[in-house]
Order: C-alpha cells, then structure tokens, then sequence
C-alpha cells in the first residue's frame, strides 16, 4: 500500500512567462516551490511558508490564487503518492527576488511551451499542471 503525503506548492512567473522550477538537494527532479503543510496549517499557509522559506518570496496565502488538487506519483519518493494543492502566485517575479535556502540546489525558470525537452521534471508537473496551463 502506498504512503500519501499531503503538499502544496507555487506557481511562480517571471516577466517573460517563465516559471520557476527547483531541485532540492538530494534529489534529481525540478519541481514548483512547496512541500509538506506543518499540523494546523492550510494548504494555502503551508504554500506560504514554504515559498517564504525555499525561494524568499512572502505572499500571503489569500493572494495565492487555487489551481486544482492532483494526487500523483512522488517525483523522489518510491512506493509514495503525494496530494498537492497548487496555487498560482499574483504577478510576476525578477530572478532577483529569488533567494533559494541550502534546501535548494538548483533554480530554473521555464518555457512551459518547451517542458516536452526535459526529462528531469516531478510527474505532478508533467502529468497534471502543464496539461491545465496549456488546455
């Protein structure tokens, strides 16, 4: 039987329409900012905070606009499904503002137009946000 674990993560943009992907240390996908909600916390609180503290973006969570709930595959946990709640972040952000912690060991901000090129990406991504993004 697989373990479910309960996440939420951020669409993030740049002015050009890029989004923003991370890889954590230790791991081999790139994925939106996010993870596991802390006890008591909304999926919008623990969105917050994980920006907040992954990238150094602070938004509220009532300015993170819902996307949709998915429940997929891990991207670097075996034997392991993930429900993630993804939110679209308002606006758009320089790579300026970024400011990953040492849980962050690579950025990249990409074309959703060109994600079919990348081998590297968490199903959740490639199974569920980019086909709504680009329905």
């Amino acid at each position: 039987m697989k373990t479910v674990l309960k996440v939420s993560a951020v669409c993030i943009y740049d002015p050009s329409g890029r989004m923003l992907t991370v890889r954590k240390s230790g791991t081999t996908k790139f994925m939106h900012p996010g993870g596991k909600p802390e006890s008591g916390e909304s999926a919008a609180e623990a969105a917050s905070r994980e920006l907040a503290e992954e990238v150094g973006i602070t938004l509220a969570p009532e300015n993170l606009e819902l996307m949709g709930v998915w429940t997929g595959t891990a991207a670097n946990e075996s034997d392991t499904d993930i429900q993630a709640t993804v939110f679209i972040a308002p606006g758009t952000w320089d790579s300026a503002a970024i400011h990953p912690t040492a849980e962050i060991a690579e950025l990249r901000w990409m074309d959703i137009s060109t994600a079919h090129n990348f081998d590297d990406l968490a199903p959740l991504l490639t199974e569920y946000v980019i086909p709504a993004l680009t329905a």
